[in-house]
Protein backbone atom coordinates (compact mmCIF):
# COMPACT_ATOMS: atom_id res chain seq x y z
CA UNK A 1 0.00 0.00 0.00
CA UNK A 2 1.57 3.57 -0.95
CA UNK A 3 1.60 6.59 0.93
CA UNK A 4 -1.88 8.95 0.65
CA UNK A 5 -1.30 12.76 -0.57
CA UNK A 6 -2.41 14.93 2.18
CA UNK A 7 -5.44 17.11 2.13
CA UNK A 8 -4.27 20.44 1.05
CA UNK A 9 -6.78 23.05 1.93
CA UNK A 10 -9.09 24.80 -0.42
CA UNK A 11 -8.94 28.88 -0.85
CA UNK A 12 -12.43 30.34 -1.94
CA UNK A 13 -11.93 33.97 -3.97
CA UNK A 14 -13.74 36.47 -1.82
CA UNK A 15 -17.12 38.15 -3.12
CA UNK A 16 -19.27 40.48 -1.71
CA UNK A 17 -22.84 39.95 -0.30
CA UNK A 18 -25.40 39.95 -3.46
CA UNK A 19 -28.13 42.77 -3.23
CA UNK A 20 -31.40 41.35 -2.75
CA UNK A 21 -33.54 41.33 -5.82
CA UNK A 22 -36.24 43.88 -6.42
CA UNK A 23 -38.78 40.93 -6.11
CA UNK A 24 -37.55 40.87 -2.61
CA UNK A 25 -37.74 43.54 -1.54
CA UNK A 26 -40.03 44.68 1.93
CA UNK A 27 -43.47 45.09 1.27
CA UNK A 28 -43.77 47.20 4.79
CA UNK A 29 -41.79 49.44 3.52
CA UNK A 30 -43.26 49.78 0.19
CA UNK A 31 -46.91 50.35 2.10
CA UNK A 32 -45.50 53.27 4.33
CA UNK A 33 -43.79 55.04 1.79
CA UNK A 34 -47.48 55.02 -0.48
CA UNK A 35 -49.15 56.17 2.85
CA UNK A 36 -46.61 59.07 3.15
CA UNK A 37 -47.51 60.16 -0.13
CA UNK A 38 -50.98 60.33 0.00
CA UNK A 39 -51.36 62.30 3.36
CA UNK A 40 -49.04 65.22 1.78
CA UNK A 41 -50.92 65.41 -1.25
CA UNK A 42 -54.60 65.70 1.52
CA UNK A 43 -52.31 68.56 3.02
CA UNK A 44 -51.46 70.11 0.16
CA UNK A 45 -55.28 69.91 -1.20
CA UNK A 46 -56.86 71.48 2.22
CA UNK A 47 -54.04 74.30 1.99
CA UNK A 48 -54.95 75.68 -1.48
CA UNK A 49 -58.93 75.04 -1.23
CA UNK A 50 -59.32 77.06 2.09
CA UNK A 51 -58.42 80.20 1.11
CA UNK A 52 -61.20 80.05 -2.08
CA UNK A 53 -64.25 78.88 -2.24
CA UNK A 54 -66.04 75.86 -2.06
CA UNK A 55 -67.49 73.90 -4.78
CA UNK A 56 -70.26 75.88 -5.84
CA UNK A 57 -69.05 78.98 -5.21
CA UNK A 58 -69.92 79.90 -2.02
CA UNK A 59 -67.75 81.61 0.14
CA UNK A 60 -66.39 79.86 3.03
CA UNK A 61 -66.63 82.10 6.62
CA UNK A 62 -62.59 81.59 7.42
CA UNK A 63 -62.12 84.68 4.71
CA UNK A 64 -65.78 86.25 4.39
CA UNK A 65 -65.76 89.16 6.75
CA UNK A 66 -68.62 88.99 9.17
CA UNK A 67 -71.02 91.71 8.86
CA UNK A 68 -71.61 93.38 12.31
CA UNK A 69 -74.77 92.58 14.70
CA UNK A 70 -77.65 94.61 14.74
CA UNK A 71 -78.31 96.70 17.50
CA UNK A 72 -80.45 96.00 20.10
CA UNK A 73 -82.74 98.09 21.53
CA UNK A 74 -80.85 98.54 24.83
CA UNK A 75 -78.18 99.66 23.22
CA UNK A 76 -80.41 102.44 21.67
CA UNK A 77 -81.99 103.58 24.41
CA UNK A 78 -83.07 107.28 24.77
CA UNK A 79 -81.10 108.93 27.01
CA UNK A 80 -82.83 112.17 27.82
CA UNK A 81 -86.32 113.51 27.73
CA UNK A 82 -86.36 116.54 25.86
CA UNK A 83 -88.04 120.14 27.66
CA UNK A 84 -91.43 119.54 28.35
CA UNK A 85 -93.39 121.86 26.21
CA UNK A 86 -90.91 121.66 23.82
CA UNK A 87 -91.94 118.39 21.57
CA UNK A 88 -95.13 119.88 19.83
CA UNK A 89 -94.80 122.48 16.90
CA UNK A 90 -96.34 126.17 17.91
CA UNK A 91 -98.45 125.86 14.92
CA UNK A 92 -99.65 122.21 16.33
CA UNK A 93 -100.49 124.21 19.42
CA UNK A 94 -102.42 126.89 18.22
CA UNK A 95 -104.68 124.51 15.75
CA UNK A 96 -105.50 122.25 18.69
CA UNK A 97 -105.92 124.97 21.23
CA UNK A 98 -105.78 129.17 19.76
CA UNK A 99 -104.55 131.77 22.62
CA UNK A 100 -103.28 128.53 24.73
CA UNK A 101 -101.80 128.97 28.32
CA UNK A 102 -99.65 126.44 29.19
CA UNK A 103 -98.06 124.83 32.57
CA UNK A 104 -95.41 122.42 32.74
CA UNK A 105 -93.43 120.47 34.99
CA UNK A 106 -90.32 118.21 34.81
CA UNK A 107 -88.02 116.17 36.27
CA UNK A 108 -85.05 113.69 34.67
CA UNK A 109 -87.83 110.51 34.40
CA UNK A 110 -91.22 112.66 33.84
CA UNK A 111 -92.28 115.92 32.06
CA UNK A 112 -96.05 117.24 31.58
CA UNK A 113 -97.37 119.81 29.48
CA UNK A 114 -100.67 121.26 29.22
CA UNK A 115 -102.14 124.33 27.10
CA UNK A 116 -105.09 125.02 27.90
CA UNK A 117 -107.69 127.73 26.33
CA UNK A 118 -108.10 131.03 27.79
CA UNK A 119 -111.91 130.57 26.04
CA UNK A 120 -113.01 127.61 27.03
CA UNK A 121 -112.23 125.05 30.08
CA UNK A 122 -113.10 122.01 28.07
CA UNK A 123 -110.38 122.07 25.26
CA UNK A 124 -106.94 121.38 26.13
CA UNK A 125 -103.83 119.43 24.95
CA UNK A 126 -101.70 117.60 27.25
CA UNK A 127 -97.99 115.78 26.73
CA UNK A 128 -96.91 113.39 29.65
CA UNK A 129 -93.42 111.64 28.75
CA UNK A 130 -91.81 108.94 30.73
CA UNK A 131 -88.25 107.51 30.58
CA UNK A 132 -86.78 104.30 32.06
CA UNK A 133 -83.14 105.91 32.17
CA UNK A 134 -80.53 103.36 31.98
CA UNK A 135 -79.06 104.66 35.03
CA UNK A 136 -81.93 103.68 37.07
CA UNK A 137 -82.57 100.52 35.98
CA UNK A 138 -80.78 97.37 34.35
CA UNK A 139 -83.58 97.15 32.15
CA UNK A 140 -84.88 100.37 30.49
CA UNK A 141 -86.63 98.79 27.74
CA UNK A 142 -88.60 95.97 29.46
CA UNK A 143 -89.78 98.36 32.34
CA UNK A 144 -90.99 100.87 29.32
CA UNK A 145 -92.59 97.65 28.03
CA UNK A 146 -94.38 96.47 31.25
CA UNK A 147 -95.50 100.45 32.32
CA UNK A 148 -97.09 100.74 28.25
CA UNK A 149 -98.98 97.37 28.83
CA UNK A 150 -100.49 98.06 32.59
CA UNK A 151 -101.57 101.62 30.96
CA UNK A 152 -103.11 99.59 28.22
CA UNK A 153 -104.83 97.37 30.61
CA UNK A 154 -105.87 100.41 32.84
CA UNK A 155 -107.96 101.97 29.21
CA UNK A 156 -110.15 98.66 29.17
CA UNK A 157 -111.32 99.23 32.94
CA UNK A 158 -111.25 103.08 33.79
CA UNK A 159 -113.53 104.26 36.25
CA UNK A 160 -115.24 108.03 35.55
CA UNK A 161 -115.04 107.40 31.88
CA UNK A 162 -117.29 106.17 28.95
CA UNK A 163 -114.54 104.06 26.12
CA UNK A 164 -116.06 104.76 22.90
CA UNK A 165 -113.21 103.67 21.07
CA UNK A 166 -109.90 102.27 21.96
CA UNK A 167 -107.57 100.12 19.76
CA UNK A 168 -104.20 99.80 18.34
CA UNK A 169 -101.97 102.47 16.69
CA UNK A 170 -100.12 101.89 13.95
CA UNK A 171 -97.20 104.03 12.70
CA UNK A 172 -96.29 105.44 15.82
CA UNK A 173 -93.43 104.43 17.67
CA UNK A 174 -92.48 100.64 18.92
CA UNK A 175 -96.28 100.40 19.52
CA UNK A 176 -98.87 102.52 20.17
CA UNK A 177 -102.80 102.40 21.24
CA UNK A 178 -105.26 105.21 20.67
CA UNK A 179 -108.55 105.84 22.73
CA UNK A 180 -111.57 107.97 22.45
CA UNK A 181 -113.57 108.25 25.36
CA UNK A 182 -116.47 110.60 27.75
CA UNK A 183 -115.79 112.18 31.03
CA UNK A 184 -118.80 110.50 32.74
CA UNK A 185 -120.69 113.76 34.26
CA UNK A 186 -118.80 116.25 31.88
CA UNK A 187 -119.81 117.43 28.29
CA UNK A 188 -116.42 116.53 27.32
CA UNK A 189 -114.62 113.99 24.91
CA UNK A 190 -111.04 113.47 25.05
CA UNK A 191 -109.03 111.96 22.01
CA UNK A 192 -105.96 110.03 23.34
CA UNK A 193 -102.88 108.53 21.76
CA UNK A 194 -100.01 107.00 24.17
CA UNK A 195 -97.56 105.05 22.48
CA UNK A 196 -93.86 103.83 23.35
CA UNK A 197 -90.32 104.58 22.02
CA UNK A 198 -87.82 102.18 23.14
CA UNK A 199 -87.48 103.02 26.66
CA UNK A 200 -89.87 106.24 26.93
CA UNK A 201 -93.61 106.14 26.80
CA UNK A 202 -95.76 109.12 26.33
CA UNK A 203 -99.17 110.10 26.07
CA UNK A 204 -100.93 113.08 24.39
CA UNK A 205 -104.43 113.88 25.10
CA UNK A 206 -106.60 116.42 23.21
CA UNK A 207 -110.25 117.68 24.57
CA UNK A 208 -113.16 118.94 23.39
CA UNK A 209 -116.61 120.05 24.06
CA UNK A 210 -118.47 116.41 23.33
CA UNK A 211 -120.48 116.81 20.03
CA UNK A 212 -123.96 116.06 19.40
CA UNK A 213 -124.80 112.73 18.44
CA UNK A 214 -124.85 114.22 14.74
CA UNK A 215 -121.52 115.24 14.95
CA UNK A 216 -119.68 112.63 17.29
CA UNK A 217 -118.54 110.59 14.34
CA UNK A 218 -116.84 113.52 12.70
CA UNK A 219 -115.62 114.67 15.66
CA UNK A 220 -114.55 111.89 16.97
CA UNK A 221 -112.15 111.38 13.66
CA UNK A 222 -110.66 114.61 14.12
CA UNK A 223 -109.65 114.63 17.24
CA UNK A 224 -107.87 111.82 17.26
CA UNK A 225 -106.37 112.79 13.83
CA UNK A 226 -105.37 116.31 16.30
CA UNK A 227 -103.70 113.97 18.78
CA UNK A 228 -101.80 111.58 16.73
CA UNK A 229 -100.43 114.50 14.78
CA UNK A 230 -99.05 115.65 18.30
CA UNK A 231 -97.80 112.52 18.91
CA UNK A 232 -96.08 112.16 15.75
CA UNK A 233 -94.05 115.12 16.82
CA UNK A 234 -93.52 114.24 20.72
CA UNK A 235 -92.08 110.86 18.60
CA UNK A 236 -89.51 113.15 16.85
CA UNK A 237 -88.41 114.77 19.40
CA UNK A 238 -87.24 111.75 21.32
CA UNK A 239 -85.82 110.39 18.41
CA UNK A 240 -83.67 113.02 18.20
CA UNK A 241 -82.58 112.30 22.34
Amino acid sequence: MGLQRPVEPFHRPYAGPEPPSPARRPRRLLVLLVAAAAFAAAAVAVFLVAPGKERGGTDRAAVTPRRPAPQTSAERIVEALPPPCGTVSAGTVAKAVPEAAKRHSANSTLTTCTYSSTGSSFRWLRVEARLYARENTATPVRDAERYYDARWAQAHDAPLVRTIALERQSGVGDEAYRWFKADEGQPTVVGEVTARIRNAVFTVSYSERAPDAAEQDEREREILATATAAAREVLAALNDF
